[in-house]
């Protein structure tokens, strides 16, 4: 019976619109590891601090199709 119903849970997702997916998956994922106020806040000043480097040029981007091939010659892959 359990396994029936959620058969049935799935089909119901999987006729829903993507942004209450989204929603949905942010719920579970949230119910599975619960925010810590004191990480995200150190997150948020993390990515700050980034956004601000790369908007005063203190640092430089790479194209990330270069970082992957680079990564394949070190492993030889």
């Amino acid at each position: 019976m359990l396994a029936l119903k959620q058969e049935q849970l799935f089909e119901e997702i999987d006729i829903l619109p993507i942004d209450l997916k989204t929603k949905i998956v942010d719920k579970i994922l949230a119910s599975i590891t619960p925010s810590n106020a004191t990480i995200d806040s150190l997150w948020i000043k993390e990515v700050n601090q980034r956004k601000n480097q790369i908007e005063t040029n203190q640092v430089s981007l790479v194209n990330g199709n270069e970082v992957f091939k680079k990564i394949s010659q070190r492993l030889n892959v």
